[in-house]
């Protein structure tokens, strides 16, 4: 096998459309007669298990998780204006939907500022909410990991910021 394993056993990895997870084993299975290691990744949230194929990882965008570099940018885009394009919903919910599954918490971070509504801006619509959960709890699951705290404690972290920009 040409490619060397990056991630190890106990590793907390990203993998763009389901967020955080952890390398649980690395495992040699042989699939129509093709002998394939896979790394064993387990989500705790969705309680779900990912096999990805060594070969295939980087491929796929599994990454460890970001530096504290790479957070304090996801933060400092939280704290900046919130960009809204004047397109209608659908096609902005696509672009919203593609950051989130981009795994790229700088991107997760564009659309929790974007979607933010403090308590004295306007409702938001059903599937606005849905989004912006969706990318709230993606980027404090990462922030969570790297900053060693539970999800609960990151999500506070993150509301704090949003509501004091």
């Amino acid at each position: 096998m040409a490619s060397s394993n990056q991630f190890s056993t106990g590793d907390y990895v990203v993998y763009p459309t389901h967020g955080v997870g952890r390398v649980m084993a690395l495992e040699t299975q042989e699939i129509a007669g093709i002998k394939l290691q896979l790394y064993v990744i387990g989500f705790e949230k969705d309680r779900m298990t990912l096999r990805v194929p060594v070969a295939k990882a980087l491929k796929s965008g599994l990454r460890k998780l970001s530096t504290r570099k790479v957070m304090e940018s996801a933060l400092t885009t939280l704290r900046g204006r919130a960009r809204v394009k004047r397109t209608m919903w659908s096609r902005r919910a696509q672009e919203y939907e593609a950051k989130i599954n981009s795994g790229d918490p700088v991107s997760i971070a564009e659309v929790v500022r974007d979607l933010h509504r403090s308590a004295s801006q306007p409702d938001q619509s059903y599937s606005e909410r849905q989004i912006y959960e969706a990318a709230l709890d993606r980027l404090a699951a990462e922030l969570a990991a790297v900053e060693r705290i539970d999800a609960a404690a990151a999500t506070k972290r993150l509301e704090s910021l949003l509501e004091a920009a």
